[in-house]
């Protein structure tokens, strides 16, 4: 397996970006580029790359703003606080549950507790609420730096174009031998997946289908998961 920190013991599964999703046995976070995260999973026995999207739609992005800022503020008050470089990486968050609930002084706090027990190097992840996050210490300093990264895809587009999140994913991507699961992650209130929208359900098919001649031994899994569940799209199968 890969040195990486595993995130199953850190209740991540219970995270909106796995919550609908089949169970795994690891899961293991191994960076990502751009917008797309990749993780490594194991399901009975069988290892699998993982890419995921988070988005949200475009009439959403004042309220994932608003998150993104509340979150930021939390950093910026730790290292006022803090010693040490500081990476704090926001994997996944509700951002409708956490508009209502979230706790400013709350999170800063556990931000600075678990900063205060990393060595240099060293990586956890930190849970809030719905806040998934990875806090990594970077060196020690006689004054307090926490970066904060993000990655959420705001989608402009209409409904009816939801198949080029599922391009923007395997433009990440390279066909190999190994199983791959695409997940897009919506954030939104309102879903952008639609089954009785006929133009965006017929665009999504031609994507499935023109991956199946480019595949090896395995066709990716496509999943695309919101507030209602999780749809695998070869199949059309509702988890």
């Amino acid at each position: 397996m890969p040195a990486y920190l595993e995130l199953i013991n850190y209740g991540f599964q219970n995270s909106n970006l796995f919550r609908h999703m089949p169970l795994f046995d690891y899961i293991f976070y191994i960076g990502h580029k751009e917008k797309v995260r990749e993780y490594e999973a194991v399901r009975e026995d069988q290892a699998c790359r993982l890419l995921a999207l988070n988005f949200i739609r475009g009439g959403e992005k004042i309220l994932w703003d608003a998150i993104e800022d509340f979150i930021k503020r939390s950093t910026i008050d730790a290292a006022s606080i803090l010693h040490g470089n500081f990476i704090f990486d926001l994997l996944t968050v509700d951002v409708h549950n956490e508009i209502k609930t979230f706790k400013h002084k709350e999170f800063t706090s556990v931000i600075v507790n678990a900063a205060g027990k990393l060595a240099d190097g060293q990586i956890k992840m930190i849970k809030y609420s719905s806040v998934y996050a990875l806090l990594q210490k970077t060196i020690d300093s006689n004054w307090g730096k926490v970066t904060f990264k993000t990655a959420v895809d705001v989608f402009k587009d209409k409904p009816d174009y939801l198949d080029l999140l599922i391009k923007l994913l395997l433009s990440g991507h390279t066909f190999s031998h190994d199983p791959v699961i695409l997940l897009l992650n919506d954030l939104s209130q309102n879903p952008v997946f639609d089954p009785q929208n006929e133009k965006q359900q017929m665009r999504l098919r031609k994507v499935i289908a023109d991956l199946i001649p480019n595949s090896m031994e395995f066709i990716p899994e496509v999943y695309i998961q919101d507030k209602q569940g999780a749809v695998e799209l070869l199949s059309g199968s509702r988890l």
